[in-house]
């Protein structure tokens, strides 16, 4: 599966930060019964890899692994089972580990410089990161600009209110939020988020 296909697949990717595996597949039900497939677990708590692991069992769920920054995390996450790896920025170190891999692959970029780094590592899909601090749509609309064939995924700071701005910009495939798991939320309510948020009018 191509990153522009997971890209596709759904028009919210969830951000989550998993503190306790024992809710990782639970989350992951209730996500995909709502709609929302492409679930990318961050890197940012000691129970990630096992979230992962219990999120691969839920039927028609497409689990990655996000803030991945370095080669050694990127074989831990592969262990444990990700389907594709996300990053918050873009270095040639790391870069060229994962696109030698051929694991899909969407790294984090937030100028010129950043895109210029993926192109030459081949890469046309990209995480505009951190989106609504590094300028917003205003910024991604002059970055898209020069690299006419580049497709993003905007995450940090987009909330339902938002999305739907993001998503009529044709070079947004997809877009990256947490509001779809709000801190204490049921799993009833996750399952009605995401239920919304895969009716997000998406190109």
């Amino acid at each position: 599966m191509s990153i522009e296909t997971i890209m596709r697949t759904s028009a919210v990717i969830p951000v989550l930060v998993i503190d306790d595996a024992a809710t990782a597949k639970p989350l992951a039900e209730a996500l995909v019964a709502g709609g929302l497939k492409v679930l990318e677990v961050t890197m940012r708590t000691p129970a990630a890899l096992d979230a992962i692991r219990e999120m691969k069992k839920v039927e028609g769920a497409i689990v990655g692994a996000g803030t991945v920054v370095n080669p050694d995390q990127f074989a831990q996450v592969m262990d444990a089972g990700a389907e594709f790896i996300v990053s918050p920025g873009l270095t040639e170190r790391l870069g060229k580990v994962i696109v030698e891999s051929g694991v899909p692959f969407l790294p984090g970029v937030a100028n010129a410089g950043d895109i210029m780094r993926g192109y030459d590592l081949g890469l046309r899909h990209f995480k505009f990161f951190p989106a609504e601090t590094s300028g917003g749509l205003k910024a991604l609309k002059a970055l898209a600009a020069p690299f006419y064939e580049a497709k993003f995924c905007p995450t940090g700071g987009i909330s339902a209110a938002t999305a739907p701005d993001w998503l009529g910009f044709d070079p947004v495939l997809c877009v990256g939020g947490s509001w779809v798991t709000p801190k204490g939320a049921s799993m009833a309510e996750v399952e009605a988020l995401a239920r919304e948020a895969a009716t997000l009018a998406q190109r």
